[in-house]
Parts: C-alpha cells; structure tokens; sequence
C-alpha cells in the first residue's frame, strides 16, 4: 500500500497528478495551517499570448488569525469568477480541447462556495476524473488523526495500512525516516520532471496549471502524466515546434 499526502491546492501542475498515478491512497491535507504567505492553493500559472498569466482566489484572512486549509472561506466579493472565466476563454479559446471543459468551468465558477476547500476538492476531483485517476483521495480531517510533523505524516501512513510513503525529494528533509523505520514503513523518494506536450501561444512553457494539459491535449493528456520522463522525444519536438492556432499566435 502506498501512501502519499498533498495540499489541495487550485489547479495544479501535472505533477500533483502524475503523483497521484503512483500512490494507493493520496491524502488532502486540509487540516493543516493555511499559510500566511502567497501559496498554491489560491493561485497557479496559465499561458495566454503574452506568456504566463496568474489566476488567483481571493480568500479571507485579516484579523483571522491561523486558520487551517478546510477553515479559509473565499471572498465572494467582487467579480474575480468572472475574471477567471474570460481570461481562460481568452488564452485556450483555440485550444483543441478547451470546449470539452467549458461547460464544467462555467458550473465551477456559477457556485458561490463557501469555502476555499470545496471550490478546489470539486476542481480536483473533476481533473482526476479526466485524467482517469481511480486513486483514493480522503481529507486528513477524515481520518481523526491528532498529530504533528515529524509525526504527522507517519500517524496517517499507519492509520491507512501503508506500506510504503511516497514523498517529494525535496520533503525529505522535513521528514524523520527513523520515525518511518521505527513504524516499519518504507519511506520512497520520488522526483516527477515536468512533462512536455504542444501548446499554444509560441514556446513551450513548463509548470503550468494541468488545465493547460488537458486544453492542448485532451485524452492524450492521461498518458503524458504517466510518462515517467516527463513526454519523452515526441513530446519535446511537439513542444518545440509549438500548437498554432488559427489567426495570430
């Protein structure tokens, strides 16, 4: 049983998926402290013809003190939902795949969630779908768990059977392996590199939100998360040469 955890962040990259490919169960960490600083979970990178363009939530924390993930409650204020849509309108209209979403996003962004939590969850798990990810993916605060790091992560692979744990290479510093040794749970590196596919709007450009992916890419887009060299000779000439659209690009 391998077991792996991540933050539910808005749109990530593909290597939140292609982590997700490798584990039995995936847990969303959504009962740690939200950070105070910018952070994945309320903004990620898209292309439009200009190169990289940021969308963010806007989410509520002055005078709230810490909050955990699942407590951050977005700002519905404003028409920052109405922003997303038609910049991503904007930069994936010609995408070859962007009308097979469409209709998804404009139900995501006609919601008021309440919580910053359940906006990204419902995201999350309409990518995963598409990607044709079955990975099991509770909340931390499903599981009961009252624990903190160095402890944390080896109370939730013990309170799912895991026999392996699965974490970023760079995460390992934060982990204490005799504490997995001690649980008789084998801790495993990985280092997913980027994958590379065609694109619109000239160069390629690594990183981006896996929205991008599956505009550019459609069902293709399941395999290339599964390349474990990130797209292999094929996908970098494609990226190299670039997806143009019709009209200027």
């Amino acid at each position: 049983m391998i077991v792996s955890t991540v933050q539910p962040y808005f749109a990530p990259h593909a290597a939140f998926f292609a982590k997700a490919v490798r584990s039995d169960v995936m847990v969303f960490m959504d009962d740690v402290q939200f950070p105070q600083r910018s952070t994945w979970l309320t903004r990620n990178r898209f292309k439009n013809d200009q190169g990289v363009v940021w969308l963010s939530v806007p989410v509520w924390k002055k005078g709230l003190g810490l909050q955990k993930i699942r407590e951050v409650r977005l700002c519905n204020e404003g028409r920052w939902r109405r922003k997303h849509l038609t910049t991503l309108r904007a930069a994936y209209g010609r995408a070859p795949y962007f009308e097979e979403h469409k209709a998804f996003l404009e139900r995501l962004y006609g919601k008021n969630h309440e919580f910053l939590l359940d906006m990204n969850l419902e995201l999350l798990r309409y990518l995963a779908q598409c990607l044709g990810i079955d990975t099991r993916m509770p909340l931390l605060s499903e599981l009961n768990i009252d624990a903190v790091e160095p402890h944390l992560s080896v109370a939730v692979a013990q309170a799912l059977g895991a026999t392996t744990f699965l974490a970023q290479k760079g995460a390992l510093k934060y982990l204490d392996r005799s504490l997995f040794e001690e649980a008789g749970i084998g801790l495993a590196p990985i280092r997913i590199r980027p994958p590379v596919y065609p694109q619109l709007w000239g160069p390629f450009l690594s990183n981006l939100s896996v929205l991008d992916l599956l505009f550019n890419c459609g069902p293709a887009a399941a395999r290339i998360i599964r390349m474990p060299a990130g797209g292999g000779r094929a996908g970098r000439q494609s990226a190299r040469t670039g997806l143009q659209p019709s009209g200027n690009a």
